[in-house]
């Protein structure tokens, strides 16, 4: 399971930072160790063109820069869950938010995790402006402020790796148990972790951008689930 690879229409706001090369052969990696590889949203970014809400644009564009591992992704054994950033991939690829399986006696449930995020929820469009003035922001060249209004931004969502504190993980379980769910899997944060919660388990797949190779491995017959920085 990989997420927020955040590949995006040009050079100065995609924060991919992997060699399109190597990143087929770990994705030939993936599809030779697990049955189905689950790409859990804003895998492309789509939200930081220069003109506002031109997000089926921005995917075209992001989908033209990175053409081999756009064919890649359409092979059957990827399942799509959209993002925050992709959320156009709902209307152009009819990806879900929510993906749920029954498997070995378990039942996983797949999801991005921005719906956790009340102001994503309540005026989408207004964090949609502010990722797309991000994007100048990063076009003039002023990265250190993007990167300070960044971890602002990581403040105000009050997300960490300690499962008791945590009130992303809380939220998450939440939904799990709204569905029945035993293993919870997200993306979103970018910290990637697992943690039991009573019978439920939490899953965060981390990141794929800027450079890191950051993955979940779910073998469900052995009943073992781990994170992985490296392949």
């Amino acid at each position: 399971m990989i997420s927020d690879l955040h590949l995006g229409p040009d050079a100065s706001t995609d924060s991919f930072g992997h060699d399109d090369a190597e990143f087929l052969r770990f994705l030939s990696f993936l599809e030779s160790n697990f049955e189905r590889v689950v790409l859990l949203g804003d895998i492309w970014e789509t939200l930081t063109s220069k003109c506002p809400w031109r997000a089926r644009r921005a995917l075209e564009m992001a989908r033209a820069r990175h053409p081999e591992i756009a064919r890649r992704f359409r092979r059957p054994c990827y399942k799509y869950i959209h993002g925050n950033h992709d959320i156009i991939a709902h209307r152009v690829d009819d990806a879900p938010e929510r993906w749920s399986l029954d498997v070995d006696g378990k039942r996983l449930l797949f999801m991005h995790g921005h719906g956790y995020d009340r102001l994503i929820s309540m005026a989408r469009h207004v964090v949609e402006l502010g990722v797309c003035i991000g994007g100048w922001i990063r076009r003039a060249g002023l990265e250190r402020l993007y990167q300070r209004l960044d971890e602002m931004d990581q403040k105000r969502s009050a997300v960490s790796i300690d499962a008791g504190s945590c009130t992303f993980q809380a939220w998450t379980m939440g939904v799990a148990a709204m569905h029945g769910a035993d293993i919870a899997v997200t993306g979103h944060t970018h910290l990637p972790i697992t943690s039991k919660h009573g019978s439920r388990m939490f899953m965060n797949s981390g990141s794929c951008s800027h450079g890191r190779y950051t993955f979940l491995a779910l073998e469900t017959r052995k009943d073992a689930y781990s994170v992985h920085h490296a392949w």
